[in-house]
């Protein structure tokens, strides 16, 4: 054999043998992260981490226990405007649970021909109410921006916080919607500036 031939022959050899190392590192790898889930279940079980995921906690233990369902409070949704918009809640009322989350549509529309900017301020009735009335979102929470003669449908999620009194049986949500700053901010401008 030649010395080249030699050569050849010894990388095949360190190949196969590096090939050989390189399958067993993987078989070790996949086999220490399967052996992991078990180990990890346990630590989870025995620190109380990731309960809800275990098979025997029941739907009971996994209900909102927030959810006050003797109680049944009416909310009435009602649609203001200072400008040029239809605007108006998708459903006058509903009944809800205090603590039970909910979602309300109220629907905008811009029936002018150029871009708007609107601002949307909640009221509450009886007054009282307002701090037990928690919108985790809201359109109300920063400024819209409508298109020539756009249509949109806008949410508000809320719940009724359990600690609403008693005697409150029925809350009423209204929004005005106002145009900020815009075409007709800027004719009265206009006029202020020729006086």
């Amino acid at each position: 054999m030649t010395e080249e031939a030699h050569a050849v022959n010894g990388s095949k050899k360190l190949n196969k043998t590096m090939l050989g190392k390189l399958l067993i590192i993987a078989v070790l790898m996949f086999g220490f992260g399967y052996g992991l889930v078990p180990v990890y279940r346990q630590i989870c079980e025995l620190t109380g981490v990731n309960i809800l995921t275990s098979k025997d906690v029941s739907e009971k233990e996994i209900a909102n226990s927030q959810i006050d369902k003797s109680r049944v409070v009416t909310v009435e949704f009602d649609a203001n405007t200072q400008g040029p918009w239809r605007f108006r809640p998708t459903v006058a009322s509903m009944q809800v649970h205090p603590g039970e989350m909910t979602q309300i549509m109220y629907e905008v529309v811009n029936k002018q021909a150029y871009k708007m900017d609107a601002q949307a301020i909640p009221s509450y009735a009886p007054q009282q109410a307002a701090r037990f009335f928690k919108k985790v979102e809201c359109f109300c929470f920063k400024q819209q921006t409508l298109g020539p003669n756009e249509a949109r449908q806008m949410p508000v999620v809320f719940f009724i916080d359990p600690a609403l009194p008693k005697d409150v049986k029925t809350i009423t949500l209204s929004y005005t919607f106002f145009e900020v700053g815009g075409k007709q901010q800027a004719a009265v401008k206009n006029e202020q500036g020729k006086s």
